[in-house]
């Protein structure tokens, strides 16, 4: 029988290389007539936030930009930009860059229109009016947040992620350009890489999947799988860009309809008490944790599934999970030192992250410390 479930809708999905010059018309459509643009100083270097801004006032569409956007935003990050917009007359966001500037862009969202602090919006569905429409431009292939509902924000001081998510925070439009991830430093290209294909495979065998989250995770693993290769290699074509963009994105509405595992759960203590980022944590964990799963038998047929769409999509002859572990070798991400890491604070605190909670093999503490230890086995690679 098959399972029921309620779906949650996609935004308008626009994609192929040089749609970012839709974006007026992206505005318009989501009614807006002046434009609250976050980005970060990063990407103003890259030309791509100034060509967004030509565009908008081509169009004669007021813009003010917020180019502060920081990584991993904290709850002080979201005031500053709040501060920003108040002191703005506009009527839509259009976020541009990777995760963390459209998470800042929907966490501003939500304080500046519903108030209160971003602590308030933990969990999902508290905003109780309206928000503005916003348009999401990604500009790596990696976190998703274009086709999700959710901001992630961290706490300050403790830098504990919340999940503040609400329906009406879904972007009107996303607009995924391949062009604006040309520029992206290889090492960047890889990290976010590496996170969309964590997504895909930790939603396909989330508990929370359905009929349509699992029809996303195999689109984006197809995708993902189809060019990740040569973005490890460095090699990456304008048509591995596309598909690494809609594999993302792909991945993205998977969780928004499913959930995460066990690697997201492990991997953000390692980002809060080390500082050690979020792509790289969460790939160091995937494999080990693709290997705890494939005892219950549901996720070995999903992993088997998956196999024999790498095998379509790729050339390796490899196991999937040894394909996974391989490609996390050869990424050159640099080495982690596990000496001052205390896995039974970073097991405890993994415990009580929301992901973990629907990973196809429940967890307690002592498997977290047995995760760990095996992802940072200096007799394992990675």
């Amino acid at each position: 029988m098959v399972a029921p479930f309620a779906s949650r809708p996609s935004p308008k999905i626009v994609f192929g290389p040089g749609t970012l010059r839709e974006l007026p018309a992206c505005v318009r459509d989501a009614g807006g007539t002046a434009v609250f643009l976050v980005s970060d100083r990063g990407l103003a270097r890259t030309g791509h936030l100034d060509r967004a801004q030509r565009l908008l006032a081509a169009a004669g569409l007021p813009v003010t930009v917020f180019a502060d956007a920081k990584e991993n935003p904290t709850e002080s990050d979201i005031a500053a930009c709040r501060d920003a917009a108040r002191t703005a007359t506009f009527d839509c966001f259009v976020a541009l860059g990777g995760g963390s500037s459209l998470d800042t862009a929907r966490a501003c969202n939500f304080v500046l229109t519903n108030g209160g602090v971003m602590h308030d919006y933990h969990g999902y569905g508290k905003a109780t009016r309206p928000l503005l429409p916003l348009i999401a431009i990604p500009t790596t292939a990696g976190t998703g947040s274009e086709t999700q509902s959710y901001a992630l924000v961290s706490r300050d001081g403790s830098h504990e992620k919340m999940a503040c998510g609400d329906p009406k925070a879904r972007a009107h439009t996303a607009i995924l350009d391949p062009e604006l991830t040309a520029t992206l430093p290889r090492s960047v290209a890889i990290l976010s890489g590496l996170d969309a294909l964590s997504h895909a495979l930790e939603s396909a065998v989330s508990t929370k999947r359905n009929e349509l989250s699992s029809l996303y995770s195999e689109s984006a693993f197809r995708h993902l799988a189809t060019a990740i290769e040569r973005v490890v290699a460095g090699a990456a074509t304008d048509d591995d860009r596309g598909h690494m963009l809609l594999g993302a994105a792909f991945a993205g509405l998977a969780i928004e309809n499913s959930m995460l595992g066990a690697a997201h759960a492990s991997a953000n203590p390692l980002t809060a008490r080390h500082g050690v980022v979020h792509g790289h944590a969460v790939s160091r964990m995937l494999p080990s944790v693709m290997r705890f799963n494939s005892t219950v038998p549901a996720a070995a047929t999903t992993y088997a599934r998956f196999e024999t769409v790498l095998r379509e999509a790729s050339t390796t002859t490899l196991p999937l999970i040894d394909w996974v572990t391989a490609m996390v070798a050869q990424s050159s991400l640099p080495p982690l030192d596990s000496g001052p890491m205390d896995f039974a604070l970073l097991a405890d605190d993994a415990t009580r992250q929301w992901t973990g909670k629907f990973n196809p093999r429940a967890l307690q503490a002592p498997d977290f410390v047995s995760l760990y230890e095996r992802a940072f086995s200096p007799h394992v690679t990675p």
